[in-house]
């Protein structure tokens, strides 16, 4: 049994995200929250949100649910829409920046299809 969530179009950049995404990935649900809440990155308490969302959707697709032998079986970010800005330059130029969003994809599961998804 599997369940994920996801954050589409967070505003931050998926590089600092997956900083924060690869210290929960395979672990224990009940664990990664608490190193979620110690973690001193921005995009931490957004992980944490999606994360939550994922134990819920888990405990409604199967009521009699364990949610302590949770395990995030995936983890990951990808990269959303760029939207471009422009910032004033010197003598009446311009130079344009970008503002990266991120998509957020956590998914929790048992310890048994935890196992065999690592020996894939």
């Amino acid at each position: 049994m599997e369940a994920r969530a996801e954050a589409r179009m967070v505003r931050m950049s998926p590089q600092k995200a997956r900083l924060v995404i690869d210290l929960i990935r395979g672990r224990k649900a009940g664990e990664a929250i608490t190193i979620l809440r110690t973690t001193n990155k921005r995009i931490a308490p957004t992980v944490e949100k999606v994360l939550r969302s994922a134990i819920a959707n888990a405990e409604n697709r199967n009521t009699d649910l364990d949610v302590d032998s949770l395990v995030v079986t995936e983890a990951y970010v990808n990269e959303g829409p760029r939207n471009k800005r422009v910032r004033p330059a010197p003598m009446g130029r311009a130079y344009r920046y970008q503002r990266r969003t991120a998509h957020i994809v956590v998914k929790v599961g048992d310890r048994a299809q935890a196992a065999a998804g690592l020996q894939q």
